[in-house]
């Protein structure tokens, strides 16, 4: 899809082959016109994530783009500390923060690389989307990698699509851990973990994505250990298939809404030197995933 200029005064252009749109042409920090607002959550899902740049966004008008996507998913913890200007920090934004007061981050997922995953996949009834504003950054580092799970699922071996088809993986997440094996992980007071279809079909556009990540996933019900694990590697390599991603740069006042039914995320390491701190909202999830 080349650049478009909508009638709306949108313009919208492919941030990859396979996956996103940047959306110009709109300042969300005022109230979004129903037609606007439709179409916008239309682009979301045919591109699976959005991004605006240059948003001046205050909390309250995070909270009121997070609702034209959907209803706003509540945390599974609240933020310990706040850092100066956040003092007021509504109880449905998450800080992603490394910044630290007394020796503790202020936010949650301070620190590092972070293996794909998708978020909320661990509970029973899943958020169905993400959105994340960027308030400070480092000056490297820090990248968020999206990956399409849609294509992922249209471009696996038939043969294999045909031995899962039908089955779920188990999910298991402990709040803080950033990769596979991390120590956070055995914090069993602090983790949930479900279990959802290997194949998601989304719910609004019926297609279908695949639903397992390397972070996250323990086993694939049903199957021997070995076979679990050997299909599991090979679902996590090929979803991670460079082709299927986008490596997003931040700059202060980015706003990226992402769909966790049909896409997986991943963080590439920065220095703990400088700091970083964004916002984060959810979108609640209506259904159980199918």
């Amino acid at each position: 899809m080349a650049d478009m200029m909508a009638s709306d005064g949108l313009k919208i252009s492919r941030l990859s082959r396979h996956i996103g749109a940047l959306v110009e042409g709109v300042d969300l920090s005022r109230p979004i016109a129903a037609a606007t607002a439709a179409r916008l959550k239309q682009l979301w899902l045919d591109h699976v994530i959005l991004l605006f740049r240059g948003q001046p966004l205050s909390q309250a008008d995070l909270r009121r783009v997070t609702e034209i996507f959907g209803p706003i998913g509540k945390l599974a913890r609240p933020a310990k500390f706040r850092p100066p200007g956040f003092d007021n920090l509504l109880d449905d934004i998450m800080l992603i923060s490394n910044i630290r007061e007394n020796g503790e981050a202020i936010g949650a997922l301070p620190d590092g690389e972070m293996m794909f995953h998708h978020d909320m996949i661990h509970s029973e009834l899943p958020h169905n989307g993400t959105c994340l504003f960027a308030v400070e950054v480092p000056s490297v580092g820090g990248n968020t990698l999206f990956a399409n799970c849609y294509t992922a699922y249209e471009t696996l071996d038939p043969a294999v699509r045909a031995r899962l088809e039908g089955r779920r993986a188990r999910h298991f997440y402990s709040y803080g851990a950033v990769q596979r094996g991390d120590p956070n992980r055995q914090a069993v007071a602090a983790s949930a973990q479900s279990a959802h279809p290997v194949f998601r079909t989304h719910d609004e556009t019926g297609r279908k994505a695949v639903y397992v990540n390397r972070l996250m996933n323990e086993e694939i019900e049903g199957l021997e250990p070995d076979e679990s694990a050997r299909l599991l590697e090979l679902l996590f390599d090929h979803s991670e298939n460079p082709e299927f991603v986008y490596e997003h740069v931040w700059r202060p006042g980015d706003l990226i809404v992402w769909d966790n039914r049909a896409s997986m995320h991943a963080r590439t390491d920065f220095s703990p030197g400088e700091r970083r701190l964004l916002l984060r909202t959810t979108i609640a999830g209506g259904v159980r995933p199918g």
